[in-house]
């Protein structure tokens, strides 16, 4: 009764003091902060390789690897910051660390174009008498890379959830609607940026040069850290409370301490940790080994009086075995999709689109590093198009409420990858083709006759593909978690990200080393017209094509799994499946 009266007046202190914090009044703060971070680093990407291989004297392929290696650090810290934010420090101060420590890095970043001390001298005309760059050059470029990747990971997988801590209000009957219109903006408000980033910010760099394009993004930067901290009074700074990837290693460490445990024998619901709102009596018998870290040996040695595991890494729940047998499940299937990230990035893609003709009008010339509004585009007219009206038609004959199943939308995708990429190794024959005819196999730089509309079919494929994969990788393993662990998606798909960068940069500085034996001109010389980027494209579509194999492999067994029953190791995710389909149904 005493601790009942304890903990209403922990709410109530609580509640008062929150009652002037949080709302909607503190979610445009957020939205632009977020929203700014995006349009900076976002519009700093596509034509980067362009400012390291002019003023940093690297070839092209060795730029390419260092951009990938940048988007692969700044995915991973993404989750990262996230587990130290839930952790640690609180998703407050970790927004905060992160807004600061990419304003840091982008006037690094910008002093690198004002100083000519920062960058090594300009190559001669023949390329041939370049000077090196220092180390101290190389640090402070590095350096600012390295800042701007710690505040997107510490900003953009805590932005979102500190506002959703504003609108969390349990007495409010519309708080759910309330909060599913604030991730609707949200994520309009970054589509909105990405756009902007691609179009806008690359323009600048165009027209204005390096110092404008990159003072541009710092300036947002400012405005960012401004807005953020200015908000900061009326924030709801909710106190870190653990994170899923802490019991992920927990499982793992008791199992391995409990390794002498026979788990062949058959054990009663008693003998296993249980949580007291637990639906689960038992762990299931796949990955049975990882039993072990919820059979309870000494219940004096490892329980607490009120029933509580006394050291958590040696006593788990069998939710906490579940969700760790869950994230096993889903890997094979989430590996099929790397492949097509790794498809999308092709590493001298500007460099093809700056020697076609770009002009829409004799006047409008579009940047080449703003065609990659084409597959965003055509990502999201795909699946408004796919949502609005395929899937009503669909539903029809397929019964299914999302109108086919995820593992066709992944391998439709797939398959889409593999034509996308092998007309892009088309096009670049013809395009290489063009220019060795017309003389220019020794200049780069000219423009020739044709038209960069060329480019246009693989770019909306990409994009079609990259909708239907993704949706279908999020829907599948939404599939197998709770709604409680929703986050759990975006984490795989970040680390999916986050690992394609380091297989392209790996695939590029092996294509790289190999085709430059003997001193041969390497498929990926900067020059374009003498290597053969066109070889490195089938290279890639062989690959997409055994990946699709590979997929098709995996989806036997995952599409066995299913039918026995098992779709979700939870049975609350089996009750929320068995209410859509009544619903969808009715």
């Amino acid at each position: 009764m005493g601790n009942n009266t304890e903990q209403e007046e922990e709410f109530l202190l609580n509640h008062s003091q929150n009652s002037t914090k949080g709302g909607l009044k503190t979610i445009p703060f957020i939205i632009v902060n977020e929203s700014c971070e995006r349009l900076a680093s976002f519009g700093l990407q596509p034509n980067m390789i362009i400012y390291i291989t002019k003023f940093y004297n690297m070839d092209a392929a060795r730029a390419s690897v260092l951009i990938n290696l940048w988007s692969a650090i700044s995915n991973v810290l993404s989750i990262l910051g996230a587990f130290i934010s839930d952790s640690f420090i609180g998703r407050f101060r970790a927004v905060a660390i992160g807004t600061i420590s990419s304003l840091i890095g982008m006037l690094v970043l910008w002093l690198t174009t004002i100083f000519p001390q920062l960058r090594p001298l300009p190559c001669g005309q023949d390329q041939l008498d370049c000077n090196g760059t220092t180390a101290a050059q190389l640090a402070a470029i590095l350096c600012s890379f390295g800042l701007i990747s710690i505040g997107a990971g510490f900003v953009r997988p805590c932005s979102i959830a500190l506002g959703a801590d504003q609108l969390e209000n349990k007495e409010n009957l519309d708080n759910e609607r309330l909060i599913d219109s604030y991730f609707n903006w949200f994520y309009a408000s970054v589509g909105v940026s990405i756009v902007l980033a691609v179009t806008l910010i690359v323009y600048i760099q165009d027209h204005f040069g390096w110092q404008v394009g990159f003072g541009v993004p710092a300036l947002l930067m400012v405005l960012s850290v401004s807005v953020f901290l200015i908000g900061s009074p009326h924030y709801i700074k909710a106190k870190p409370e653990g994170s899923l990837f802490t019991g992920l290693f927990q499982v793992a460490v008791a199992a391995f301490r409990k390794r002498h445990i026979n788990v062949q024998l058959n054990y009663n619901d008693d003998c296993y940790y249980k949580t007291p709102e637990s639906k689960l009596l038992e762990p299931s018998t796949d990955f049975r080994c990882l039993n072990r870290a919820c059979i309870i040996e000494d219940p004096h040695m490892e329980l607490k009086p009120d029933g509580k595991a006394s050291d958590p890494w040696s006593l788990c729940s069998v939710e906490q075995v579940k969700i760790i047998k869950c994230f096993l499940t889903v890997l094979p299937m989430w590996s099929t999709c790397i492949m097509l990230l790794v498809s999308f990035s092709q590493p001298l893609s500007i460099y093809q689109l700056l020697t076609v003709d770009r002009h829409i009008t004799h006047q409008f010339e579009i940047p080449a590093g703003s065609f990659g509004m084409i597959t965003v585009l055509s990502l999201t007219i795909w699946i408004a198009f796919y949502d609005r009206a395929l899937v009503p038609l669909l539903s029809r004959y397929t019964g299914l409420p999302t109108g086919i199943s995820p593992f066709s939308r992944m391998g439709i995708g797939l398959f889409l990858g593999i034509v996308a990429t092998a007309l892009s190794a088309i096009t670049e024959t013809i395009r290489r083709n063009k220019a060795i005819n017309a003389g220019f196999e020794d200049d780069p730089n000219v423009v020739l006759n044709m038209s960069s509309m060329w480019f246009v079919p693989q770019l909306a494929l990409y994009g079609v593909a990259e909708a239907l994969n993704a949706v279908g990788q999020i829907e599948f393993i939404y599939s197998l978690f709770p709604k409680t662990m929703s986050s759990f998606a975006a984490a795989l798909y970040t680390f999916g990200l986050a690992l394609a960068n380091l297989i392209n940069s790996l695939l590029v500085s092996m294509v790289d080393s190999i085709t430059s034996t003997g001193g041969k001109t390497s498929w990926l010389a900067t020059n374009i017209n003498r290597g053969h980027l066109d070889y490195y494209c089938w290279l890639m579509t062989f690959l997409c094509v055994i990946n699709f194999l590979y997929f098709l492999a995996v989806c036997r067994f995952t599409d066995q799994h299913h039918r026995d029953g098992k779709s979700s190791l939870f049975p609350e995710v089996e009750e929320e499946h068995s209410v859509n389909k009544r619903f969808h149904g009715a």
